[in-house]
């Protein structure tokens, strides 16, 4: 019995008990959201983890970490160093965004060493397997498309992004629209370059069902993919974007009817402004089905600090009601991250959530604040350090500054308010 098919039923099963008291939801609020599509909890049924994921209605912002080598540079050392970097640090999921030579060593490997779900975006291994019998993308055929979603289904991937919504007519509607950046969705622009040298449509979409199939076989949450969104804040909210999401709308609702859970994936850049309104139309377009968005990026212009530009717009976006954020690095589109870039890009993205979800009344958001907030009141410099979002960092700069009285800090030192309070 799959996660939908028990809400449904009405039994708690161990895995929705454990996401009911992890989160401190009753768990008939729960298994009602999950019923109803507005919350899924991220586990293959074939997956052993101690960190299952629920994400949706009135559970805190999760934070998903993309790792994964490149055709330009590989390494299953690295990665997983990353995924270390990633569970020490707080990440709620892992994205293995492998594409090269050693694509399925990689993902097994993060799949044997991840204790918090893990995603894939299958068309990665479709078109370096076909790519390696020297044949072009556009000879992949559905069959086998479909074969490495069932084989990355048995090794027990938790979610896949499914860019199902990059249907032939959409597609043909980026020519006409004529964006500035055209598709800047890798899983996307595959699709696309598919679609129009085959004159097909996209197998994704057209056997849709058989794709549910498989997903609810093995209990896997479909990451419905954003394959048309905006790269840049010019082309945000425009045609193409809202075509694919009205369409995943109505592919989330063909899931849910056949008992497979999915979120629905958002855009990339858009602007503060045009943020509320993208929210809103995903949760009444996708029936309040949770919501992940990458960022997004408020600006375009921000190399080398895009982790800060997405913590800004995940913060506003996540206060709208997205419910899962994807962390952006410092070295988005520049290079492949780095260890140091994931960790900076992690912390970032989770202060963003962290911020959400004190707005959107999360008690323990709120608890936390205030226990830090009485450790500072009370100068337990050990205790603030243990609560701050990351300690490492915290302790390395006060070890590397000890003021001459360990009760204050070297920015006010002996004009410390906090101590002049509490001497007043």
């Amino acid at each position: 019995m799959n996660t939908i098919a028990a809400a449904r039923k009405k039994i708690p099963t161990p895995l929705i008990r454990f996401i009911s008291q992890q989160e401190k939801q009753p768990l008939k609020q729960l298994m009602e959201n999950i019923r109803l599509g507005r919350s899924v909890i991220l586990k293959n049924s074939c997956h052993k983890i101690k960190k299952p994921c629920g994400i949706g209605k009135g559970l805190r912002t999760k934070v998903n970490v993309n790792i994964g080598a490149s055709t330009e540079r590989s390494g299953i050392k690295e990665e997983l160093k990353k995924l270390e970097v990633a569970q020490q640090n707080g990440a709620d999921t892992i994205m293995d965004l492998s594409v090269g030579p050693y694509t399925k060593q990689i993902r097994k490997a993060v799949l044997e060493h991840s204790q918090i779900p893990v995603g894939t975006v299958p068309i990665y291994e479709a078109v370096e397997l076909i790519q390696r019998r020297n044949k072009t993308i556009i000879k992949m055929t559905k069959e086998q498309i479909f074969d490495v979603l069932e084989q990355q289904a048995q090794e027990g991937v938790d979610f896949f992004t499914i860019h199902a919504g990059v249907t032939k007519k959409i597609v043909k509607s980026i020519k006409l629209k004529k964006r500035l950046l055209n598709i800047v969705s890798r899983g996307g622009a595959i699709l696309a370059q598919w679609i129009i040298a085959n004159d097909k449509e996209n197998p994704l979409y057209e056997y849709f069902d058989e794709v549910l199939a498989i997903a609810k076989k093995y209990d896997i949450t479909l990451s419905l993919g954003d394959g048309l969104r905006p790269g840049s804040i010019i082309d945000a909210s425009d045609q193409p974007q809202f075509a694919e999401l009205k369409e995943l709308g109505n592919l989330a609702s063909r899931a849910l009817k056949q008992g497979v859970q999915v979120i629905i994936e958002g855009p990339g850049h858009v602007p503060l402004h045009q943020i509320k309104k993208n929210i809103l139309l995903e949760k009444k377009w996708c029936h309040q089905a949770p919501f992940y968005v990458l960022g997004p990026l408020v600006t375009d212009i921000a190399c080398g600090y895009d982790h800060i530009n997405a913590a800004i717009g995940g913060a506003l976006a996540s206060f709208y009601g997205a419910d899962f954020l994807c962390y952006v690095t410092a070295s988005e589109h520049l290079r492949l991250p780095t260890i140091k870039d994931v960790k900076e890009g992690l912390i970032a993205a989770r202060i963003a959530a962290h911020a959400s979800d004190i707005a959107k009344g999360i008690k323990s958001a709120y608890d936390w604040d205030r226990q830090l907030s009485l450790a500072r009141r009370k100068r337990d410099w050990k205790k603030q350090i243990e609560l701050s979002i990351d300690p490492e960092k915290s302790l390395s700069f006060r070890l590397s500054s000890q003021p001459q009285e360990s009760s204050v800090c070297t920015m006010c030192g002996k004009y410390c308010s906090l101590k002049l309070s509490a001497q007043i």
